[in-house]
């Protein structure tokens, strides 16, 4: 096998490549990338917090809970006794926000009762800082 190096003289014979194939190089280059990608571990977004753990168990505490009900005449009951004025539901209001915990206010108003007096009564609470509010009896208005 010969090298022709520009002697002079013609032959008939192909000029020789002496470049270095990459192909095979590329391949390999290739193949350790991805033999690393798939060593690399995954990394995890979230932190490992080793909380303490309670030995004693939560006591339930039932809520206690408030029945408000404004009927169609627009008369509001605070667990079914009438009040007379707006002035006796913020009274009992402010009743309800002192206690500790905060109970539950259960509004129900009738069909036919007229939506300021239900909105007021939802206005006082927000006003005075309950927040444990909830609408019972809201499938009635569904048909």
């Amino acid at each position: 096998m010969g090298m022709n190096v520009g002697s002079g003289h013609t032959s008939n014979e192909p000029e020789l490549m002496m470049d270095i194939n990459t192909t095979p190089l590329i391949d390999v280059m290739l193949v350790l990338l991805i033999m690393l990608i798939i060593t690399i571990p995954a990394q995890l977004h979230s932190v490992n917090l080793d909380m303490p753990v309670s030995a004693l168990p939560l006591k339930r505490v039932d809520p206690v809970v408030i029945k408000i009900e404004v009927d169609a005449s627009g008369v509001v009951n605070w667990n079914g006794q009438p009040l007379q004025s707006r002035s006796d539901l913020d009274a009992h209001l402010m009743q309800a926000h002192a206690m500790q915990p905060q109970p539950e206010l259960h509004i129900k108003s009738n069909g036919k009762a007229k939506y300021d007096v239900v909105a007021g009564v939802l206005a006082s609470a927000q006003r005075i800082g309950l927040t444990k509010l909830g609408i019972v009896g809201s499938e009635q208005f569904v048909d």
